[in-house]
């Protein structure tokens, strides 16, 4: 079962207009899904990471245009999101990134600087 607190972050994606009600509703589902079908087991010498969180900055302001937290349970559906929303970024290897999740990693996963748009993403897993 999602906890409170997954359940409360997404409700506050879509009253910041980062998502929309729709897209809500397919996280909230996907996440009842997930948890109904995860295990439990944790990672070996780590703690599970509890929070996908991506960042786009502004590289002239500095200023964060995107500040994103996903609850981990929400990965897949989280990363298929942001493709859409980012299409230019094509070449970068999701199969990585989920890799790197699976495999235990935690702290800052991906940076990119994009200098045509001036933006820098950074994905991290806490």
């Amino acid at each position: 079962m999602a906890t409170t607190e997954e359940r409360m972050q997404i409700l506050q994606m879509i009253a910041d207009g980062k998502i929309s009600a729709s897209e809500g509703a397919e996280l909230l589902r996907t996440l009842a899904q997930s948890n109904k079908t995860q295990t439990t087991e944790p990672l070996k010498g780590a703690s599970n990471p509890r929070w996908f969180r991506v960042r786009v900055t502004d590289m002239a302001s500095g200023r964060n245009k995107i500040n994103v937290n996903i609850p981990m349970g929400l990965v897949n559906v989280g990363i298929k999101m942001g493709a859409r929303f980012a299409p230019e970024m094509e070449g970068v290897e999701y199969e990585q990134i989920i890799e790197a999740i699976h495999s235990g990693q935690q702290g800052k996963i991906l940076d990119v600087t994009n200098d045509e748009e001036g933006e820098r993403v950074e994905i991290f897993v806490e």
